[in-house]
């Protein structure tokens, strides 16, 4: 553990060092397509930024480099330091949002579920596409009501319904989960609590019986949860924490019997940051994975022959090659370039705007086959974006610590969609008439 501490603190020094460095105003053009971005590589959050914005930057700089940008348009991007602040995030964001010398900003990437929702009016009237896979706010999935946001992959609820799915998987059906205790020990926090209207939805469907427990912030003492998890004995724990918590939930759990192998983390606790502090008994641990672990994935050979090997990466660490959160950074560079493709097919090949990286977004369709030909395939889903459907994917894969990595242990477990819909409309309705929102028709939409 300390000599993993030791790597992420050296980690975070080279990181900042060699960033601080970078000059104030970025180094666009106008025929250049702006992307900035709102990173945290020192802070709390600086063992899972650093990977992270590696993946981002080392796949934009593969597309520039290699590809000659998209369709012979450039990217330029530009960091802003935040350590993971939302009020720093609002900063970026006022900062960058009419792009940097003349060349246009056509989304944001939030990656903050609370930056995201402080952005959300802002982003609306400034009609900047915010962008925040597998986080946001779920209902923003409808796109009539939030037009310029997208919690695109996975939502939260899609992760609850993605986790009772697999439960199911394992029970041997879904009959099987009547009468079953399911606990969710979660952030007590908005983004933990995200998920309690679905769960509450699918417990009543299938007949489990619904157990919440919080763990106050920053969750470094939960030997209260844990206690009560053995009294009631759960059949499953949903563990939906993030940072020191999920190490502590896991070995906390051990301590008091409860077998760990009985318990699923959502996305945000399934990174080589939440078991490794966990020693031993993280072993047999599983985590939802929209964004799965490893480096044996077709676009790691590309960035390692192309970039890595050619000393061109951002990672300074390349231990952290292929590990969840520079996975993370990775797919998530895929999707923006990906949806910039789709808005160059309408608007030219040429730097799109906000308006038209909204169009971008709404219209974005990553089928097998294309998956295939960036190198994607079995590390993103497919994806098929729309007014109405701001997710598009709604699937996640499950992978299992074996003391050493992650190992992927299911296929694609699709979310209850159907089931979940009509809870997002009530909760974009009741956001449209809090805000006095007229409803686009998604029907007639552009």
């Amino acid at each position: 553990m300390r000599d993993s501490l030791r790597r992420v603190l050296a980690g975070a020094a080279l990181a900042l060092g060699a960033h601080t460095a970078l000059p104030a105003t970025a180094l666009a053009a106008p025929d250049e397509q702006f992307v900035p971005l709102a990173t945290y590589r020192v802070g709390p959050y600086a063992s899972s930024g650093i990977p992270w914005w590696a993946g981002t930057i080392d796949y934009l700089r593969y597309v520039n480099e290699v590809e000659g940008g998209i369709n012979g348009v450039k990217i330029a991007w530009q960091e802003c330091e935040t350590e993971w602040s939302t009020d720093r995030i609002v900063e970026c964001y006022e900062r960058f949002k009419n792009g940097r010398d003349g060349a246009p900003v056509a989304f944001f990437l939030t990656h903050s579920t609370p930056a995201s929702y402080a952005l959300m009016e802002k982003g609306a009237a400034d009609k900047i596409p915010l962008i925040d896979p597998a986080g946001g706010r779920t209902e923003s999935t409808d796109g009539s009501v939030f037009p310029y946001a997208f919690p695109l992959l996975l939502t939260y609820y899609g992760q609850a319904s993605v986790g009772i799915n697999y439960i199911a998987q394992r029970e041997g059906g879904f009959d099987k989960l009547k009468g079953k205790k399911i606990a969710t020990v979660y952030h007590d926090s908005p983004y933990g609590r995200e998920t309690q209207a679905a769960i509450e939805l699918l417990a009543q469907k299938y007949g489990f019986e619904n157990i919440q427990i919080p763990v106050a912030h920053p969750g470094n003492e939960q030997s209260v949860q844990w206690r009560q998890v053995r009294q009631l004995q759960p059949d499953w724990v949903f563990l939906r924490t993030w940072g020191v918590s999920t190490p502590v939930a896991i070995k906390t759990a051990a301590r008091f019997g409860f077998p760990v192998e009985r318990i699923i983390g959502d996305v945000w606790a399934g990174s080589e940051a939440d078991v490794i502090p966990a020693g031993a008994a993280a072993k047999g641990y599983q985590a939802l994975a929209p964004f799965p672990g490893g480096d044996g994935f077709e676009i790691h050979k590309r960035l390692r022959e192309q970039i890595l090997d050619k000393g061109k990466s951002d990672l300074k660490d390349p231990s952290y090659f292929g590990k969840v959160y520079y996975n993370i950074g990775l797919v998530n560079a895929a999707i923006v370039v990906e949806a910039l493709h789709a808005g160059q097919a309408k608007f030219g090949n040429r730097p799109l705007n906000g308006e038209e990286g909204r169009w971008a977004f709404e219209h974005l369709k990553v089928d097998a086959a294309r998956l295939k030909q960036i190198g994607f395939d079995g590390l993103l889903q497919p994806l098929q974006v729309s007014c109405a459907d701001h997710e598009g994917g709604g699937a996640a894969r499950v992978q299992q610590w074996d003391g050493e990595k992650w190992v992927l242990v299911s296929d694609w477990v699709q979310a209850d969609r159907d089931t979940l819909r009509p809870l997002i409309e009530a909760k974009s309705a009741a956001y449209a008439k809090e805000k006095s929102i007229t409803p686009r028709d998604c029907a007639t939409a552009n």
